[in-house]
């Protein structure tokens, strides 16, 4: 379900994909997620509070794990175990290298030991739990998570989705364009937008993937992320 600032804008940017391919996604078969759950990052977070466009590529390739909000790994319940982040977290790449930034950026890690044995010693009484407390405080700071390609069906797949979804895309940006967010890029499918113009006129900020382990000391990474304080427990 579209939140209603945004269902003038998606049924436009709709519009704009080609009709086989939208006959493909209205009958519902052999991709994930599916509608209207591929929507879901238009689900939570009004049109006008949108301050930054988070675009990473495509749903994780499980069922189970693609919840329609870029990086948000269904799969994942707690964030944190008894030995330091939890078995879920430390199998997604992405997300573990992602958490341990935004620890550093709470000034509650250190560079030098980003352990499972340092987060182990943390107190977690003041940090969020689970990976939906995460998606909660990326929209509670303005942050629209949105991949390039919004369903996945195979690996082999995946470029021609991005392809498809890319007059999606476009015409969301324009939309956007007004209110003017940050975009921030990650990895080689994000920086692609811009290759194709896409991102001209808005400020963006590019980033290395979460999946490289150097994103966990990336000064541009720690400089973004700090001030939304995105680990932070909110009552």
């Amino acid at each position: 379900m579209l939140h209603s600032s945004w269902q003038e804008t998606i049924d436009s940017a709709y519009q704009e994909l080609p009709k086989a391919y939208r006959e493909y996604l209205e009958q519902g078969d052999g991709y994930f997620p599916t509608m209207p759950e591929c929507f879901n990052a238009f689900a939570t977070l009004p049109k006008e509070n949108v301050r930054y466009i988070l675009f990473g590529q495509d749903p994780y390739p499980r069922v189970q794990s693609a919840t329609g909000y870029a990086f948000i790994d269904g799969k994942v319940g707690s964030l944190f175990g008894e030995r330091g982040l939890s078995r879920d977290v430390n199998r997604a790449t992405s997300l573990r290298n992602f958490i341990k930034m935004a620890l550093v950026a709470k000034g509650v890690l250190t560079i030098e030991d980003t352990s499972q044995e340092a987060i182990a010693q943390l107190g977690k009484e003041a940090l969020i739990q689970t990976v939906g407390q995460l998606k909660d405080n990326f929209e509670r700071s303005g942050v629209l998570l949105l991949n390039t390609a919004l369903i996945f069906s195979a690996k082999s797949d995946s470029n021609k989705h991005i392809k498809m979804w890319q007059p999606f895309i476009r015409k969301v940006l324009q939309e956007m364009q007004t209110s003017d967010p940050v975009l921030i890029l990650f990895g080689t499918h994000a920086k692609a937008l811009g290759k194709m113009g896409y991102t001209e006129g808005y400020r963006d900020v590019t980033l290395e993937h979460p999946y490289n382990h150097t994103f966990i000391t990336s000064p541009k990474a720690l400089e973004l992320f700090a001030p939304m304080d995105l680990l932070a427990r909110h009552h």
